[in-house]
């Protein structure tokens, strides 16, 4: 008999579904009212920065912090109109981010608010970063590119980096593993006015700029509260 008249059956397609699990939501947007609030922020930053008695306004963790300055932590606390303008739109857009990915799981009637808890300027000059880190003790962060410079500009550096919170997802490589991306970062190129902002366990970095122009961006921490 020849095999070629044989009947085989040949198997149906698996049904397989796919579930992506544990992913990290990011969100990219613009600063509304950026082109009205850019010239004061600015002048804000530096008048701030001529005053400062180290570079490292904050104490917080200057060896991981290379030619920039950075402010308190309470830059967008102080009582001036630009100031509290810029939080009042930054707050409305972390709520937004906040109850489209949570509202589902909040209380049928709960009302909420985001407060930003934290806030800092960098003003980052040639050969300036910032070591990977994360932030404690708030929920979602964001960065606003006041004004990036000449990060946007090919081979200048400035850009964020965002690792891959899987700790454990480069142990191995080989083509099954193509999907993962390979190098287990994602690079954020700053645009004048936008904002990124991400979940606060997530690890980010600011590399290595090389830009003449400074480097300015505003950043922060929330929290978000049910009432």
């Amino acid at each position: 008999m020849n095999l070629a008249d044989l009947s085989i059956d040949q198997p149906a397609e698996h049904s397989i579904e796919q579930l992506d699990v544990w992913t990290t939501p990011l969100f990219v947007t613009q600063m509304p009212d950026h082109e009205f609030l850019k010239d004061d922020l600015m002048t804000l930053i530096y008048q701030q920065k001529a005053q400062q008695q180290t570079a490292i306004d904050s104490l917080v963790a200057p060896s991981a912090k290379h030619a920039l300055h950075e402010s308190q932590l309470d830059f967008l606390d102080q009582q001036d109109a630009t100031l509290m303008e810029t939080k009042r739109q930054l707050e409305e857009l972390i709520l937004e981010v906040a109850t489209g990915l949570n509202q589902a799981h909040w209380p049928e009637d709960a009302q909420a608010d985001a407060h930003i808890i934290e806030s800092w300027y960098h003003v980052t000059t040639k050969g300036g970063y910032h070591d990977a880190h994360s932030h404690p003790n708030c929920s979602w962060c964001g960065i606003y590119y006041v004004d990036p410079g000449d990060a946007s500009q090919s081979n200048m550096g400035g850009v964020n980096r965002f690792y891959d919170p899987r700790i454990n997802a480069e142990h191995y490589a080989d083509p099954g593993t193509a999907y993962l991306g390979q190098h287990g970062v994602w690079d954020f190129t700053p645009i004048e006015g936008q904002i990124v902002l991400f979940p606060s366990y997530l690890k980010h970095s600011a590399l290595p700029y090389f830009g003449d122009k400074d480097r300015v961006v505003i950043a922060f921490n929330s929290m978000i509260e049910l009432y």
